[in-house]
């Protein structure tokens, strides 16, 4: 059912996309559908365990398709609902053995590319790793040396370190002698890195003490999500200080019902509406507590002059998001003011995912904005620093690009033009682009089509989003 919705899609969707301009403050109510880093974690613990699980409000878009598409290469079994696409049961292959002398496409996908490799250690023979022209940009060594230290053996069929390749497994898997592996990598350009290691490590005979070696660590929550979702899952993984993680060889088994939260980062560009065109937005299903980076909006659209408030209470800067019970979820609301406050220097190294639309918003408020802590996002699906700045210039303001970041000075809106935006094949970059549009008119966006990554229907949630005004 996802794929026919892609092809019709395409087959309605204008290239490039004209971006509809706000004419009048929004009074909307956004849905968000499921996140992509819990739906695809959720998935490598269900594969990793004995028995199926059913993963409710699973995300359905081409990253989770590919997700599913590797398993099923590697022999795990996931079945659709009938009538509810969006409800998926994972079935591990007999005994916990993944299928060898197999191939994996992994598209342009990162939790693919980088959470999957490390199951080939389970695997009874070598497994191949392809995918997109513009996934061979993105940076693999330090994950298959990872893999390599366990005891697997990488043949790389184009550059070193990059797709595409195969790994074979181990003949034998852990130390022997009760002590855990020592594993180090440098995780600098990824967290996946550390991430697709800590989901395989749990099997691991005699566990493994994993240590980032490099001088930056990006998105730490997405780390400590995974390490949330591997305990919920029966394992026992500690982070004892910043950077090195001790994991406990445990059997995996997430329970049998797992429900998948709203992505949150996915909301950034619906939120970030209602200060760009005025007016309120809601996204319902908010929760109070989180480890998505997401989780972290509230508070960067407060500072740019938004009123926020989860279920009529007023949002609470100081304690974020976390003043409600862990139990609670509620319809955040974001009102957007008079005008957009610039925010002088913000660190994003926590959430370097949500940039793309904190930029948008940066571009279009009243005084400069400094975004920190994000020289990762040159690895991304494109390098998305160099992407912002050209296509901030493009449409008349001004923007740097940092060493670690990216500086953006807004211009008056009548110095701002439309233009025929590129997306990269990136989907947060084409989101970004719809955001500009809200308030410049003439924007047209290159393949918006690739926003089917994470939300299978951006275009029309996002018009019909328009279509809901004071």
């Amino acid at each position: 059912m996802g794929r026919m919705n892609e092809a019709n899609q395409a087959h309605v969707v204008a290239d490039p996309w004209p971006a509809p301009v706000a004419t009048a403050p929004l009074d909307a109510t956004v849905t968000i559908p499921g996140s992509k880093s819990l739906s695809n974690r959720y998935l490598i613990l269900a594969a990793l365990g004995s028995d199926p699980v059913r993963i409710r409000g699973l995300l359905r878009s081409r990253d989770t398709d590919l997700m599913m598409g590797a398993l099923r290469a590697l022999g795990v079994t996931c079945e659709e609902d009938t009538d509810e696409p969006t409800t998926v049961t994972v079935t591990p292959p007999k005994d916990g053995v993944f299928s060898g002398n197999s191939e994996v496409f992994c598209g342009l996908a990162g939790t693919v590319m980088r959470f999957v490799p490390p199951l080939v250690l389970f695997a009874d023979g070598p497994v191949r790793f392809d995918g997109d022209e513009q996934a061979y940009a993105r940076p693999m060594e330090p994950l298959l040396f990872g893999l390599k230290q366990l005891g697997a053996r990488v043949e790389y069929h184009g550059e070193r370190g990059h797709l595409p390749f195969t790994v074979t497994p181990p003949e034998h898997l852990g130390t022997g002698d009760g002590k855990p592996v020592k594993v180090r990598v440098d995780s600098s350009s990824s967290s996946q890195f550390v991430s697709g290691l800590l989901l395989a490590a749990s099997r691991i005979p005699d566990g493994v003490l994993l240590r980032h070696t490099g001088t930056t660590l990006p998105s730490l929550p997405h780390i400590r999500m995974t390490m949330e979702d591997i305990n919920v899952a029966g394992g026992d993984v500690t982070m004892p200080e910043r950077g090195r993680w001790l994991v406990q060889p445990r059997a995996l088994g997430l329970p049998g019902t797992v429900t998948v939260e709203p992505d949150l980062s996915n909301a950034a560009p619906f939120l970030g509406a209602a200060l760009i065109a005025g007016g309120v937005v809601r996204v319902p299903n908010w929760p109070a507590h989180t480890t998505q980076p997401g989780g972290l909006l509230p508070s960067m659209l407060h500072k740019f002059g938004a009123t926020v408030t989860l279920d009529g209470d007023p949002f609470d800067e100081v304690n974020d998001c976390e003043m409600f019970d862990d139990d609670f979820n509620g319809t955040l609301a974001v009102t957007g003011g008079t005008s957009i406050r610039g925010l002088g220097e913000l660190d994003l190294s926590a959430a370097g995912e949500i940039a793309p639309s904190v930029a948008a918003i940066a571009t279009l408020a009243n005084s400069p904005t400094e975004l920190i802590g994000i020289g990762h996002l040159r690895g991304h699906e494109t390098n998305r620093l160099a992407a912002l700045v050209t296509e901030i210039e493009r449409v008349g303001a001004r923007a740097e690009e940092l060493d670690n970041g990216i500086a953006i000075e807004p211009v008056a809106d009548d110095a701002l033009h439309g233009a025929v935006m590129e997306s990269y094949a990136d989907h947060r970059m084409a989101t970004f682009a719809a955001m500009l549009g809200l308030r410049i008119p003439g924007i047209e966006i290159k393949d918006v089509l690739t926003t089917r990554k994470t939300i299978p229907d951006f275009t029309g949630m996002w018009t019909a989003m328009l279509a809901q005004h004071e």
